[in-house]
């Protein structure tokens, strides 16, 4: 996740469009719009349409808009989502589920950024930041003849692949705990989440993804009694079936000290490589954005094999 929050700063100043690819619930949505307000387009509005929600009969006219009288009940002219979004950015999700005759037209708008309304005949050009994201999995698609591949290059200029959850254990309690702070109701304390329950949370599988836990977050702290969380606050099924422990962060069959140097030093590097990417390898803005001593950047820079070229010439 920390790759995917570096990437999003790297393009943010970018017209580029950008596929995210993820499990349903792994949080693409909110990827989309930590892109739109790290952008130019933050100013503008951020318009979201689920393209495998929409009739296959009014997906034109939801993107593109209508002219008044174009088809039967159209009582009047309407902006499709692509004119809301104009100076702003467009998320396009579940892209993947967007009938094969569509998916022409998208990949002409793509390229020329304007379009007809349906029923018009005046060329309409939008300034936007498209934004797709899908659960499916589109080369295969490709293959079965579901999903055109010009499109697909035209949407995979930028791409972002989100982890599942059950992939990034260490992130459950951090997600926790904001969402405990989200779903505090105002002048309450916030709950504590018990080591027991802690421990069912870091035991589930999670399928559904951070949705999953966040809504198994929002019911705990609605039930919850005298400022805890406990097991029996969380929803039933977390606490039936098979739930194998995916955090392999404790490891007791070596000595503590030893793991708190590794996690430490992990951290560290991972700190100073972003701070070297944000000064575009510069040493003393480094070390003034870490807090530390130019001697002491240089010497762990050195300690930890980080290559200061790379960060230059990715900038």
């Amino acid at each position: 996740m920390l790759n995917v929050f570096d990437l999003i700063t790297q393009v943010s100043d970018s017209h580029s469009t950008v596929l995210i690819v993820g499990e349903t619930g792994t949080g693409k949505e909110e990827i989309a719009r930590a892109i739109h307000q790290s952008s130019k387009h933050r100013e503008g509005p951020f318009v979201a349409v689920n393209c495998g929600a929409l009739n296959e009969n009014l997906i034109e006219s939801e993107l593109f808009g209508h002219e008044k009288g174009s088809y039967t009940g159209a009582a009047g002219k309407r902006k499709g989502r692509f004119e809301l979004a104009h100076g702003g950015t467009l998320l396009l999700d579940e892209l993947g589920d967007m009938p094969k005759a569509m998916q022409v037209r998208l990949v002409r708008v793509l390229q020329e950024r304007r379009f007809e309304r349906v029923g018009g005949s005046e060329p309409v050009a939008v300034d936007v930041r498209v934004v797709a994201a899908t659960h499916r999995d589109l080369p295969r698609l490709i293959e079965l003849g579901k999903f055109r591949e010009d499109l697909y290059y035209r949407l995979n200029v930028i791409r972002i692949d989100l982890p599942p959850l059950r992939d990034r254990p260490e992130d459950i309690s951090l997600l926790a705990d904001h969402f405990c702070r989200r779903f505090t109701q105002p002048g309450s304390s916030r709950a504590e989440i018990t080591p027991d329950a802690m421990d069912v949370l870091l035991r589930c599988p999670w399928p559904g993804n951070v949705r999953q836990l966040e809504n198994a977050i929002e019911r705990a702290c609605a039930t919850a009694r005298d400022g805890f969380i406990g097991p029996i606050n969380l929803p039933q099924e977390l606490m039936r079936g098979p739930h194998v422990h995916r955090c392999s962060s404790v490891d007791l069959s070596r000595p503590l000290p030893d793991q708190i140097a590794e996690m430490t030093a992990a951290f560290e590097k991972r700190h100073i490589s972003r701070a070297l990417r944000q000064t575009r390898g510069h040493i003393g803005n480094c070390a003034k954005l870490c807090g530390l001593s130019r001697r002491s950047v240089s010497a762990k820079i050195l300690d930890f094999k980080i290559e200061k070229k790379s960060f230059k010439e990715a900038m």
